[in-house]
């Protein structure tokens, strides 16, 4: 829902600031006054093409901006989290607009393409009644609305869920096709595997592999080292360590009544002592294993050149080496699989396809009863609006092509023949822009506001009417303001008695240059400017007695 909407040095507007609530919002003004500026500022930050006719005469540049609360828009939040738009809940559009030509827009405070920014609004706000605005004229609008109205949910995820698996067995049998002829690839995988299956190549057997050839690399001064030690330890060149710490105890011991402190000297000394012991005995081992052994310093030395060797050919390092040959037997597996996956692949394909087929069978049936519910609405509703002998048609036109569509089997076509004896043609094609309006509002109050976007703006949609028409149109729209806020620009007071709020634009002369305010009106003003709508200039007693009527059968 648009929450406010900001104006500044936009046309004829110097400043202005405008708050919206739910429901519907009228804007009424003279003619020339600048009514339908709040619209063309909804378009620009829709992403339309900037025009720099639209800067006020003597400013460098307008700046427009709009606030909508996203709650009411989950597309539009979802979409934001997804551009990484999404800020605290919060949904702004900025977009300035330079005397030069140029522009620049922001989304939440952040710079965005207008791509971005259309993308945006297309899910937050709807405008009826300018060709280049409305997208119920796009033909996917016209299907979402439909399956919107019909509550195609189910079958049509149905439909997008076949598809999807139908692509994706496509793709798999599209990637084993163009490997081709690959008895070569096989033979080289095997020829691979072989080589890395004669090494052991788990990561404890490579760490015991180039322990053993380092120990053995440094034999001889291990050994001499070792040596020296033992012979330093147990005495063999005067007396051991542990003897000399016994004597160094016993000494120490004859004097520990005199001082306490000794006793703890003796305890470090007797644990010193156990450790000596130990490391004796643990060096004595190390030294039992080792032996200069040439030939099998050799046969470690070849092993751990092999394994650089395979990891350079591979690239990887050689704690790689185990994963690469997990990989090459995936593959191989594989590729010897290739065949009988292509044969199950192709049966796979066709049941797909024909699962496929029967959700979008069962779609286009619920789509032929929907649209037949929506054009009888549709055209009842046309005929009220001033529109009699008119009418409208949901036209469903078969999909070419043999890939399962996501869509489903067909795609929807709004057509309309706005007078008796004439041809119904596409939407798109209407051109009285009066007509499309209240063609517009009719799809979407029959839809009672099915689609997804919580905002629409009709801009003058009762032109060219009158009289009890007129009052109907109002009717609808205010109808329609029960599911979405709607905004109608409009000079007909039977219209403009059916708001829930009224706004009204006025221009004044200042220097030689006209201004436009926007006021927000109460329930005394809007009686004032229902009779101006209904007088003229001169607001006579009548025109107020019949502005009350109207706002009295309003329910205002």
């Amino acid at each position: 829902m648009l929450k406010r909407l900001t104006l500044r040095d936009f046309a004829v507007v110097s400043a202005t600031e405008l708050e919206f609530g739910p429901g519907m919002t009228v804007i009424s003004g003279e003619t020339g006054a600048g009514k339908s500026l709040l619209v063309d500022a909804l378009g620009f930050l829709s992403g339309l093409r900037a025009d720099a006719g639209m800067v006020r005469h003597g400013a460098e540049r307008a700046e427009l901006h709009a606030e909508f609360d996203p709650d009411d828009a989950p597309a539009a939040a979802d979409w934001l989290r997804g551009q990484e738009f999404d800020d605290d809940g919060a949904c702004t559009l900025r977009r300035t607009l330079r005397a030069d030509g140029g522009s620049r827009a922001w989304i939440n405070g952040r710079p965005a393409t207008l791509a971005q920014l259309s993308q945006l609004a297309g899910l937050l706000v709807e405008i009826h009644g300018q060709h280049e605005h409305q997208a119920l004229l796009e033909k996917s609008s016209q299907l979402a609305l439909l399956d919107a109205f019909g509550g195609h949910d189910a079958p049509l995820a149905a439909v997008r869920a076949a598809a999807a698996q139908w692509n994706a067995l496509q793709r798999e049998r599209d990637a084993l096709s163009k490997a081709g002829d690959v008895s070569e690839r096989i033979d080289w995988l095997g020829h691979q595997l072989a080589e890395l299956e004669r090494e052991e190549l788990g990561a404890e057997a490579i760490e015991a592999l180039v322990v053993g050839h380092r120990r053995q690399a440094h034999a001889a001064g291990l050994i001499a080292a070792c040596d020296e030690a033992l012979a330093g330890l147990s005495g063999d060149d005067g007396p051991s360590l542990v003897r000399r710490l016994q004597q160094l105890r016993g000494g120490l011991s004859r004097e520990r009544e005199h001082e306490p402190r000794l006793d703890e000297v003796d305890a470090m000394l007797d644990a010193a002592a156990i450790q000596i012991d130990e490391a004796l005995l643990l060096l004595q081992r190390v030294r039992d294993e080792l032996d200069l052994d040439p030939a099998q310093f050799e046969l470690l030395d070849a092993k751990l050149a092999r394994l650089h060797e395979l990891a350079r050919k591979h690239r990887v390092a050689p704690e790689e080496l185990a994963g690469c040959r997990a990989g090459f037997a995936a593959e191989l597996d594989a590729l010897r699989d290739a065949g009988t996956r292509l044969q199950a692949l192709d049966g796979e394909i066709a049941v797909a396809a024909a699962s496929w087929r029967r959700a979008a069978d069962a779609l286009g049936d619920a789509r032929s009863a929907t649209a037949a519910r929506l054009s009888q609405a549709t055209t009842a509703l046309i005929a009220e609006l001033g529109m009699g002998g008119g009418r409208f048609e949901v036209a469903l036109e078969p999909v070419d092509g043999d890939r399962p569509d996501p869509q489903g089997g067909e795609r929807a076509e709004f057509l309309v023949s706005a007078n008796a004896g004439q041809p119904p043609r596409p939407l798109r094609r209407v051109a009285s822009g009066g007509e499309l309006s209240r063609i517009s509002l009719a799809i979407e109050v029959a839809a009672l506001g099915s689609d997804a976007v919580p905002t629409m703006v009709f801009d003058e949609v009762d032109s060219g009417i009158g009289g009890a028409v007129a009052e109907i149109v109002g009717q609808k729209l205010r109808a329609l303001g029960a599911s979405r806020q709607v905004l109608c620009v409009t000079h007909l007071p039977q219209v403009a008695a059916q708001g829930h709020a009224h706004y009204r634009v006025s221009k004044a002369d200042r220097d030689g240059i006209t201004h436009s305010a926007v006021q927000r009106l109460d329930s005394k003003q809007r009686q004032e400017e229902l009779a101006r709508m209904l007088g003229g200039v001169e607001v006579s007693k009548e025109a107020r007695a019949a502005a009350r009527r109207l706002l009295a059968a309003g329910g205002n």
